[in-house]
């Protein structure tokens, strides 16, 4: 049997962690890959993992490289290049710095991974990701944005602290763009089945959904730089049911051609992932004040999309 491979692309905090966790499950043998000026980083952290592995019993190897023929046939690329943001730092700002950087990257991906399920973490998500799948050419079923799931586990978390109880017991869906039109779906958001309107007040809940949109930002505020435990292990989620054809449903940020009325772009929605990639997507029964949110995050992204063409 053929042992899967896993491409990182940014040997930063999140591919360092992305690396970890990969290692960690055993999912495949990992390429970390930076440019050049940080390729001693990348073979570090992959030298450092790989004795790590001799203390947990893991059977993986992990390479450090500024190579891109190194990832050749890879099962899985999971891209978090890019600058990260800094405190004061919107999503939009990133945008003409990032663009360039997915671009190089995309062009890699199809030369040396044509056949790769492609993760992107790079921001601003919806306009990377967009351009990811524009520039590879692969189908859209084949490139995902990774924001839907640590959105909806930042929820989780808040509720569960709010009332009180173990956040395993807690669901959420947050729909929409990654950023602060993102829209968090409260009806849909329970405790064991249990509607959380009916166990938390209306204020509680306000700032619960306000804390999702801005939980990024609230991070960066405190470490002064992006998360990245939750948005690699996000990731990794999403990769292992893919390679594992685990039929998870999450919510992601893919294309749509017509699903809640939009067409062209990437948006955050629910979504079955399995051997075949992007296998279903998930149209949910939204209320009129739902949809008018949603349409508003759309715009933001239509917006974003719009910008990232011009450059």
């Amino acid at each position: 049997m053929i042992r899967r491979k896993i491409a990182l692309i940014g040997a930063g905090n999140i591919g360092g962690e992305l690396a970890f966790s990969a290692a960690h499950l055993e999912l495949g043998d990992v390429v970390l890959v930076d440019i050049p000026d940080k390729e001693g980083v990348a073979k570090g952290k992959a030298l450092d993992l790989m004795q790590a592995s001799l203390i947990t019993g893991r059977d993986i190897s992990v390479t450090g490289t500024s190579t891109y023929a190194k990832i050749g046939y890879a099962d899985v690329c999971i891209v978090t290049a890019g600058v990260p943001r800094k405190p004061g730092m919107d999503r939009e700002e990133l945008l003409s710095i990032n663009l360039k950087i997915i671009r190089e990257v995309a062009a890699n991906i199809r030369q040396y991974a044509p056949d790769s399920f492609v993760i992107v973490l790079s921001n601003p998500l919806d306009a990377m990701v967009y351009e990811m799948r524009k520039v590879t050419g692969f189908a859209a079923n084949r490139v995902v944005g990774m924001a839907g799931v640590l959105d909806s586990a930042r929820m989780r978390h808040f509720i569960s602290e709010a009332y009180g109880c173990g956040v395993q017991e807690v669901n959420a869906l947050v729909l929409g763009g990654h950023g602060d039109s993102m829209v968090p779906v409260l009806r849909y958001c329970t405790i064991n089945g249990i509607p959380v309107s009916q166990l938390l007040d209306g204020k509680t809940l306000d700032g619960i959904v306000e804390r999702t949109r801005f939980g990024g930002g609230e991070i960066v505020g405190l470490m002064g730089t992006s998360a990245f435990y939750a948005p690699a292990a996000s990731a990794i989620s999403m990769a292992a049911s893919y390679l594992m054809d685990r039929k998870r449903l999450l919510p992601c940020t893919v294309y749509l051609n017509g699903e809640y009325g939009y067409r062209g772009i990437y948006l955050g929605v629910p979504v079955v992932i399995g051997g075949g990639g992007v296998e279903k997507i998930i149209e949910v029964e939204l209320s009129k004040d739902e949809k008018a949110l949603l349409d508003k995050s759309a715009a933001a992204v239509q917006k974003l999309i719009a910008q990232a063409e011009k450059l």
